[in-house]
């Protein structure tokens, strides 16, 4: 393949969306360091099954969006590989399988260490990512798509990769996984915000669709500070004030509210998404770092 042709692909798998991938991996490990029990073979492959399964999603949400009509000549926002005719159908389609191949693949790997529920656990979240926009009950069409990435960008995979490193499952991991569940669906509110119109006319029925604008800028306010409020919690439960770090982040997270509420055209909603991504990955950084000192 061509080098043209691979970005063209790694376009498709819409890298802003991997901090959605890196910060539970890393939030998790941060819990098993804080209990002396980090494993980075094992972290790894929890890293590349979320990131799979975040690429997975997004070449499934290409086909299917085009296939159901939401990605069309009014849509704005980065272009989609399927509706630009850049990539066929046919081939999208391959590659959302076998991307999910590999996921299942990476997570073979990690059944020696979190045992045979692990297994379970890991082909519900690629079930649910591609029923997210195809199947006969496509998860964003019924405004399911934010809870989707709450509880497998969040609870499970935070849960998760400590569970796998730890061989135990804990109350905090889940505590832990409430922020960047939070923060990885706020990625998805700017992108439902900048969609609106279009999706309304497709069909398809996400939270913004059904509950205005004004709802979604609530949704994204009251997300971000109480993930905000999660490492507050942890220092109130006894963990060293570096738990406290991802607080300096809370202005920035302040400000892409502003932005949200102001935002008149789709290029301000396309960099906020971006940021969106970037504070994600900056307060799971932040977060496992405190959780580990």
């Amino acid at each position: 393949m061509s080098s043209a042709g691979l970005a063209l692909w790694w376009e498709a798998a819409r890298p802003r969306t991997l901090p959605a991938a890196l910060a539970p991996v890393a939030v998790g490990s941060g819990l098993a360091a804080h209990e002396g029990r980090f494993q980075p073979a094992a972290a790894l492959l929890c890293l590349g099954f979320a990131a799979l399964v975040q690429v997975g999603t997004n070449y499934v949400n290409d086909y299917a969006d085009h296939r159901r009509g939401a990605d069309t000549a009014e849509r704005v926002g980065p272009r989609r590989a399927v509706a630009a005719g850049l990539i066929s159908p046919g081939a999208m389609r391959r590659a959302a399988f076998l991307t999910f191949a590999l996921a299942f693949a990476t997570g073979l790997g990690l059944v020696a260490w979190g045992g045979p529920w692990l297994l379970v656990i890991g082909v519900a979240s690629i079930l649910s990512g591609a029923a997210y926009t195809s199947g006969p009950y496509p998860l964003a069409y019924h405004g399911l798509g934010d809870l989707f990435v709450f509880l497998f960008f969040g609870l499970v995979a935070v849960g998760g990769t400590a569970f796998v490193q730890t061989g135990a499952w804990a109350w905090p991991a889940l505590w832990a996984g409430v922020p960047v569940g939070l923060l990885a669906a706020n990625i998805l509110v700017v992108n439902n915000y900048r969609d609106v119109e279009t999706d309304a006319k497709a069909g398809k029925r996400t939270l913004v669709v059904r509950w205005g604008r004004g709802a979604a800028r609530v949704q994204f306010a009251v997300s971000a500070g109480v993930a905000f409020a999660v490492p507050v919690g942890f220092w109130l439960a006894g963990h060293g004030p570096a738990v406290l770090l991802p607080l300096a982040l809370a202005p920035v997270a302040f400000g892409h509210g502003r932005r949200l509420t102001r935002a008149t055209e789709p290029e301000e909603l396309i960099a906020l998404l971006g940021a969106t991504g970037r504070l994600l990955a900056g307060f799971g950084i932040l977060f496992a770092a405190g959780l580990a000192l």
